[in-house]
């Protein structure tokens, strides 16, 4: 095959898809790997290494996308990239279909096979995900941090307190992979930290590999007692390949102190606060109901090295399947794989999204 990697051009979006020393090893299985000028840059791997490592750097995007057959990605394909993919093409990258209908109609338009990194599950876990959940939910905790500064329009309160001081209330939302890791971020700062979750079990080994963090069953009313004395609120809900729940109403917002702060991790998947709408890197927050809001729909690109070693250390072993025996092939050897079919050749394979859009399901093989 010819795996393509395009330079990604959402904004502020620094990852790449493949690192030189994967794009080497795909290349010594006798595939061909045609990467866009200057897509590694950002993540500090310029196209020298890819040079080195035997690849082919391509000036235009499109060349790309024409000449290859399996294209792997970081993020969806934005608007100027929907013309280019097409039948018989493999695209490989987080999508996140279920909070946009417009992209899941330019793919099926496209015909294009679309596999989705977040609805690949192996026993209940998200693994091509999870590096990118634990990334979010550690930053959410320095984001949330820096904007409780009152130079930043916050609260003025130092999460970890001082002696003599009580530290800052967080609560985190969802005691996922992300949550998880919000969690023990804040709880590492020194602040009060409650995390909710509606699966019991989840709970327990929260509560037992975490003995310094508050566990408490998640419900509405649980959730508006603690938002009033609310420093930080970590929004990290995820219900695998649909979109998020909104929990968080305009109204329990009211009740929180001003100059608080909410991250919403969910917003990937459409935000899990009704107030919730995506922002940038380069201008993350804006203010609801005097509530600091920092939306932002990448948040590992801040962190583009760290994130992209992340993501190929999970990815490149489906990467290499599909290069090495294609789609049906690869789905036999890892059955896990047909879970990321989330449109094919037109048609719309993922349970998740068809009901988040109201759209006919069909099965991927």
């Amino acid at each position: 095959m010819t795996v393509g990697v395009p330079k990604e051009i959402k904004e502020q979006e620094q990852r790449v898809a493949l690192l030189p020393s994967a794009a080497n090893q795909l290349i010594r299985h006798g595939h061909a790997v045609v990467v866009e000028k200057n897509a590694g840059t950002g993540s500090g791997y310029p196209d020298e290494e890819y040079l080195k490592a035997g690849s082919e750097i391509v000036d235009q995007t499109k060349e790309v996308f024409a000449r290859g057959d399996l294209i792997v990605k970081v993020k969806e394909p934005l608007k100027s990239e929907f013309p280019l993919l097409h039948r018989g093409q493999i695209l490989f990258t987080y999508l996140h279909l279920a909070a946009s209908k417009s992209l899941t109609e330019a793919l099926l338009k496209s015909d294009v096979t679309a596999v989705a990194y977040e609805t690949i599950q192996i026993d209940h876990r998200l693994p091509l995900l999870e590096p990118m959940s634990e990334i979010a939910g550690r930053m959410s905790v320095v984001m949330g941090a820096n904007f409780l500064a009152k130079y930043n329009g916050g609260s003025g309160v130092l999460l970890g307190g001082v002696p003599g001081v009580l530290p800052g209330r967080v609560v985190v939302l969802g005691g996922g992979t992300s949550g998880e890791n919000a969690a023990r971020m804040a709880s590492g700062l020194g602040a009060d930290v409650t995390i909710l979750d509606i699966d019991l079990d989840r709970l327990r080994y929260l509560d037992l590999a975490m003995g310094n963090t508050n566990t408490l069953y998640s419900s509405e009313a649980n959730l508006q007692e603690l938002m009033t004395d609310c420093d930080l609120l970590i929004g990290a809900v995820l219900l695998p390949g649909a979109k998020a729940p909104k929990l968080i109403t305009r109204t329990m917002l009211r009740k929180m102190k001003p100059g608080s702060v909410l991250v919403d991790i969910s917003i990937d998947q459409g935000g899990c606060a009704e107030t919730s709408r995506p922002t940038t890197h380069l201008d993350p927050v804006y203010v609801e109901e005097g509530v600091i809001h920092y939306c932002v729909a990448n948040m590992p690109a801040a962190y583009a090295r760290t994130a992209t070693q992340a993501l190929t250390n999970v990815t490149f072993r489906y990467i290499e399947l599909l290069a090495d025996l294609g789609l049906e092939a690869a789905c036999k050897k890892q059955p896990a794989l047909i879970g990321g079919i989330n449109t094919r050749d037109g048609r719309l394979t993922c349970r998740a999204v068809a009901e988040a859009h109201g759209l006919r399901y069909e099965s991927p093989l």
